[in-house]
Protein backbone atom coordinates (compact mmCIF):
# COMPACT_ATOMS: atom_id res chain seq x y z
CA UNK A 1 0.00 0.00 0.00
CA UNK A 2 1.36 3.23 -0.96
CA UNK A 3 2.21 6.22 1.66
CA UNK A 4 -0.20 8.93 1.91
CA UNK A 5 2.17 11.38 1.70
CA UNK A 6 4.18 12.42 -1.25
CA UNK A 7 8.07 13.46 -1.11
CA UNK A 8 8.59 16.76 -2.33
CA UNK A 9 11.50 18.07 -5.30
CA UNK A 10 12.45 20.98 -5.34
CA UNK A 11 13.04 22.02 -9.29
CA UNK A 12 14.61 25.79 -10.16
CA UNK A 13 16.45 26.72 -12.96
CA UNK A 14 19.98 25.11 -13.17
CA UNK A 15 19.24 22.46 -10.60
CA UNK A 16 21.46 19.76 -10.33
CA UNK A 17 19.05 16.91 -11.36
CA UNK A 18 21.60 13.61 -10.77
CA UNK A 19 21.76 14.46 -6.95
CA UNK A 20 18.47 13.24 -5.73
CA UNK A 21 18.15 10.97 -8.47
CA UNK A 22 19.07 7.72 -6.28
CA UNK A 23 16.75 8.51 -3.78
CA UNK A 24 13.97 9.80 -5.71
CA UNK A 25 14.13 6.52 -7.72
CA UNK A 26 14.59 4.30 -4.71
CA UNK A 27 11.65 6.12 -2.34
CA UNK A 28 9.25 5.89 -5.68
CA UNK A 29 10.28 1.95 -6.16
CA UNK A 30 10.46 0.30 -2.74
CA UNK A 31 8.58 3.24 -0.45
CA UNK A 32 6.00 3.31 -3.10
CA UNK A 33 6.17 7.18 -2.10
CA UNK A 34 4.65 9.98 -5.07
CA UNK A 35 6.76 12.40 -6.24
CA UNK A 36 6.04 16.10 -6.79
CA UNK A 37 8.30 18.55 -8.45
CA UNK A 38 8.32 21.91 -6.95
CA UNK A 39 9.03 24.92 -8.87
CA UNK A 40 8.94 28.51 -7.52
CA UNK A 41 6.39 28.58 -10.57
CA UNK A 42 4.71 26.52 -12.59
CA UNK A 43 6.80 27.62 -15.59
CA UNK A 44 9.11 24.61 -16.77
CA UNK A 45 12.96 24.80 -15.81
CA UNK A 46 16.11 23.56 -17.20
CA UNK A 47 18.22 21.14 -14.88
CA UNK A 48 21.81 21.70 -15.12
CA UNK A 49 21.98 18.59 -17.42
CA UNK A 50 19.84 20.35 -19.64
CA UNK A 51 16.39 18.75 -18.87
CA UNK A 52 13.43 20.39 -19.18
CA UNK A 53 10.86 19.89 -15.89
CA UNK A 54 7.52 21.21 -15.93
CA UNK A 55 7.35 21.28 -12.08
CA UNK A 56 3.51 19.57 -11.00
CA UNK A 57 2.84 22.24 -8.20
CA UNK A 58 4.51 25.31 -7.18
CA UNK A 59 6.15 26.73 -3.49
CA UNK A 60 3.36 28.21 -3.17
CA UNK A 61 0.61 25.75 -3.52
CA UNK A 62 2.12 23.33 -1.06
CA UNK A 63 0.22 21.45 1.10
CA UNK A 64 2.59 20.98 4.48
CA UNK A 65 -0.07 17.69 5.51
CA UNK A 66 1.14 16.52 2.56
CA UNK A 67 5.13 16.17 2.51
CA UNK A 68 6.77 13.20 3.84
CA UNK A 69 9.82 14.58 3.02
CA UNK A 70 11.20 17.76 1.16
CA UNK A 71 14.57 17.49 -0.83
CA UNK A 72 16.48 20.44 -2.51
CA UNK A 73 19.27 19.21 -4.83
CA UNK A 74 22.09 21.46 -5.58
CA UNK A 75 23.04 24.28 -8.46
CA UNK A 76 24.72 27.36 -8.60
CA UNK A 77 21.94 29.38 -7.82
CA UNK A 78 22.17 28.77 -4.41
CA UNK A 79 25.60 30.30 -3.94
CA UNK A 80 24.75 33.62 -5.54
CA UNK A 81 20.50 34.33 -4.86
CA UNK A 82 19.16 34.44 -1.59
CA UNK A 83 15.81 31.94 -0.92
CA UNK A 84 12.99 33.12 -1.77
CA UNK A 85 10.33 34.78 1.09
CA UNK A 86 8.01 31.89 -0.19
CA UNK A 87 10.86 29.01 0.05
CA UNK A 88 11.92 30.24 3.44
CA UNK A 89 8.37 30.40 4.50
CA UNK A 90 8.18 26.99 3.33
CA UNK A 91 11.29 25.22 4.86
CA UNK A 92 10.43 26.73 7.88
CA UNK A 93 6.78 25.25 8.08
CA UNK A 94 8.39 22.12 7.23
CA UNK A 95 10.88 22.39 9.99
CA UNK A 96 8.66 23.19 12.85
CA UNK A 97 6.17 20.44 11.99
CA UNK A 98 9.28 17.57 12.51
CA UNK A 99 9.00 16.69 8.41
CA UNK A 100 12.26 15.68 6.86
CA UNK A 101 14.49 18.04 4.81
CA UNK A 102 17.02 17.11 2.81
CA UNK A 103 19.78 19.12 1.31
CA UNK A 104 22.42 18.33 -0.80
CA UNK A 105 25.81 20.33 -2.08
CA UNK A 106 24.99 23.91 -2.91
CA UNK A 107 21.52 23.54 -1.34
CA UNK A 108 23.55 23.25 2.19
CA UNK A 109 24.34 26.94 1.92
CA UNK A 110 20.50 28.03 1.33
CA UNK A 111 19.51 26.38 4.41
CA UNK A 112 22.37 27.41 6.48
CA UNK A 113 21.53 30.87 5.77
CA UNK A 114 18.19 30.03 7.09
CA UNK A 115 19.18 28.76 10.59
CA UNK A 116 18.44 25.11 9.91
CA UNK A 117 21.61 24.19 10.61
CA UNK A 118 21.75 25.41 14.10
CA UNK A 119 22.27 23.33 17.03
CA UNK A 120 22.26 19.70 14.70
CA UNK A 121 24.84 18.12 12.86
CA UNK A 122 25.25 18.46 9.80
CA UNK A 123 27.86 18.24 6.53
CA UNK A 124 28.52 20.36 2.63
CA UNK A 125 31.09 20.55 0.49
CA UNK A 126 33.32 21.18 2.99
CA UNK A 127 33.78 23.59 6.38
CA UNK A 128 35.71 26.17 4.63
CA UNK A 129 32.98 26.24 1.53
CA UNK A 130 29.88 27.16 4.22
CA UNK A 131 32.38 29.32 6.01
CA UNK A 132 33.15 31.18 2.52
CA UNK A 133 29.14 31.39 1.46
CA UNK A 134 27.76 32.12 4.70
CA UNK A 135 28.07 35.45 6.37
CA UNK A 136 28.00 34.47 10.18
CA UNK A 137 28.22 30.92 9.57
CA UNK A 138 28.40 30.00 13.71
CA UNK A 139 28.40 26.14 13.44
CA UNK A 140 31.21 24.72 12.70
CA UNK A 141 31.38 22.75 16.15
CA UNK A 142 28.42 20.55 14.55
CA UNK A 143 30.41 20.15 11.20
CA UNK A 144 30.66 16.41 10.18
CA UNK A 145 33.38 15.74 8.03
CA UNK A 146 30.70 13.12 6.34
CA UNK A 147 29.35 12.48 2.52
CA UNK A 148 25.76 12.65 4.43
CA UNK A 149 24.47 13.38 7.54
CA UNK A 150 21.00 12.99 9.44
CA UNK A 151 20.21 14.61 12.64
CA UNK A 152 16.60 15.21 14.48
CA UNK A 153 15.06 15.04 10.11
CA UNK A 154 17.74 17.27 8.67
CA UNK A 155 19.90 15.65 6.32
CA UNK A 156 22.69 17.19 4.66
CA UNK A 157 25.29 16.03 2.50
CA UNK A 158 28.30 16.49 0.05
CA UNK A 159 27.87 17.03 -3.87
CA UNK A 160 29.88 13.87 -3.73
CA UNK A 161 27.39 11.71 -1.53
CA UNK A 162 24.48 11.39 -3.71
CA UNK A 163 24.26 7.50 -2.78
CA UNK A 164 24.75 8.37 0.72
CA UNK A 165 21.80 11.06 0.71
CA UNK A 166 19.73 8.59 -0.71
CA UNK A 167 20.68 6.01 1.59
CA UNK A 168 20.01 8.52 4.78
CA UNK A 169 16.77 9.38 2.87
CA UNK A 170 15.54 5.75 3.03
CA UNK A 171 16.42 5.60 6.43
CA UNK A 172 14.58 8.51 7.67
CA UNK A 173 11.64 7.28 5.66
CA UNK A 174 12.21 3.49 6.92
CA UNK A 175 12.00 2.28 3.76
CA UNK A 176 13.75 -0.95 3.29
CA UNK A 177 15.80 -3.16 6.09
CA UNK A 178 18.58 -2.21 7.68
CA UNK A 179 21.06 -4.71 5.59
CA UNK A 180 19.25 -3.85 2.35
CA UNK A 181 20.18 -0.25 2.60
CA UNK A 182 23.91 -1.51 3.88
CA UNK A 183 23.81 -3.41 0.20
CA UNK A 184 22.42 -1.04 -1.71
CA UNK A 185 24.38 1.79 -0.89
CA UNK A 186 27.35 -0.62 -1.09
CA UNK A 187 26.64 -1.80 -4.80
CA UNK A 188 26.23 1.90 -5.85
CA UNK A 189 28.94 3.14 -4.41
CA UNK A 190 31.44 0.73 -5.33
CA UNK A 191 30.17 -0.61 -8.38
CA UNK A 192 30.53 -4.16 -7.46
CA UNK A 193 27.49 -6.87 -6.53
CA UNK A 194 28.18 -8.57 -3.82
CA UNK A 195 30.01 -11.72 -4.02
CA UNK A 196 32.80 -9.31 -5.98
CA UNK A 197 31.11 -9.85 -9.23
CA UNK A 198 31.67 -6.40 -11.45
Amino acid sequence: MAPEKAVYVIVVEGFADWEPAHALAELRRHGQYRVESVGLTLATVESMGGIQVLPSTSVAKVDTADVAALILPGGDRWENSPVEPELEQLLNDLDAQGTPIAAICAATVAIARLGLLRGRRHTSNGLEYLRSNVPGYAESANYVDSPAVRDHGLITASGLGDVEFARELLEELNVLSVEDRATWASIFRSARLPGGAA
